[in-house]
């Protein structure tokens, strides 16, 4: 049985967790093209390498980041993701036109 330690719940079994995908630096979503959004998303290096993962603890609803060595799939620490990022990115709010939130025409 595969155990990851999980920041909120300690060690726990591995089908508590659902992956989340790689922990890479967004585009900026309102002024990329289509292709490099789809490559943000889609894809991955897949190179031998410590990776950041995001990580879902689905029994609290608790996501969190792993690392990970993709060859040996050593889980080397894993972290709250307050450690890295500091600022939510909103994709609801329209800037550019002045709309807010919710706002039906």
């Amino acid at each position: 049985m595969k155990i990851m330690p999980c920041p909120l719940n300690g060690p726990r079994n591995i089908n508590e967790f659902v992956y989340g995908g790689e922990v890479k630096v967004m585009p900026d979503h309102k002024n990329c093209s289509a292709k490099a959004w789809a490559e943000y998303v889609f894809y991955s290096d897949n190179t031998i390498k410590i990776v950041k993962e995001w990580w879902f603890h689905s029994a609290s609803g608790y996501w969190f980041i792993a690392e990970r060595h993709t060859a040996s799939d050593e889980i080397i620490r894993t972290y709250d993701p307050s450690e890295i990022f500091t600022q939510r990115v909103d994709f609801d709010a329209d800037e550019e036109s002045g709309e807010e939130k919710g706002a039906q025409s």
